[in-house]
């Protein structure tokens, strides 16, 4: 019988040499498995950035567009403010020697040679001594609205000086007169204390400017607003220097500047 000393002892523990072996061959199955994740994402990184550099790429030609764009945008809309001025330069030239009658009531069969005579009666009352031939023209303004009746006349004269003159003794008179110019003053016997106003004929963008610059005015901000050749001014004191009102823009300006 064998004793217990005798029976033989069998080693059970992995050798250091049999565990390095395992270990490594489990990390070359995990970089074996890591591998091709890697290297998606290493693609994907690659798209990734070829995309940002397409991007990049169309971002700087879009900037380029758009700056092109906004260059010739800028460039019409200088072209178009000079066509502007040059249109209003010429709309002045042709209304040089005209002025306006506003507020004339209309008569019933109205014809050009009782427009003719208003103005000549006009002429009487403020000691302008307009002939009929001085008169080139005269023509009413349609109104606005169907109905209106007291719509402007506009007179054409022979010459600016003529013009100058009329408005020159239209505003003496209304100065000296306690009785304003009035629709009496133009030979009516119907509504004779209508009030007229006698002025310059603007254009369109002068009569724009000349309401805004009135605005200006009636908020105490300036004390005088007049025309003189189409053109509109302002005076801020009796001794401010002469303001020419050349855009809204610039009234908006003199606004935020007072």
């Amino acid at each position: 019988m064998m004793q217990d000393d005798d029976i033989p002892i069998c080693d059970t523990e992995t050798s250091p040499e049999t565990r390095n072996e395992s270990l490594w061959a489990a990390q070359q199955q995990e970089i074996k498995c890591i591998a091709p994740a890697l290297l998606e994402i290493k693609q994907a990184n690659e798209n990734i950035e070829s995309s940002i550099a397409l991007l990049t790429s169309q971002g700087a030609e879009l900037t380029k567009t758009v700056s092109h764009l906004e260059q010739k945008i800028k460039e019409g809309n200088e072209s178009i403010a000079l066509l502007e001025d040059k249109i209003e330069n010429m709309q002045l030239t042709l209304r040089k020697t005209n002025f306006e009658i506003k507020n004339v009531p209309r008569k019933a069969n109205e014809t050009k040679e009782d427009l003719v005579q208003m103005v000549l009666q006009l002429s009487t009352t403020i000691g302008a001594d307009l002939n009929k031939t001085d008169i080139k023209d005269i023509y009413r303004v349609r109104g606005k609205r169907v109905q209106q009746q007291n719509t402007p006349l506009v007179i054409e004269t022979s010459s600016t000086l003529i013009k100058t003159n009329i408005l020159r003794l239209c505003k003496a008179f209304n100065v000296k007169t306690k009785s304003k110019l009035c629709t009496k003053h133009l030979g009516f016997r119907v509504s004779e204390d209508t009030p007229i106003f006698v002025c310059e004929q603007l254009t369109a963008k002068g009569s724009r400017l000349h309401f805004l610059a009135r605005d200006i005015v009636k908020s105490n901000r300036y004390k005088y607003c007049w025309t003189a050749y189409g053109r509109v001014y302002v005076r801020k004191t009796d001794n401010s220097p002469i303001i020419a009102i050349k855009s809204e823009s610039h009234v908006q300006q003199l606004i935020n500047n007072y």
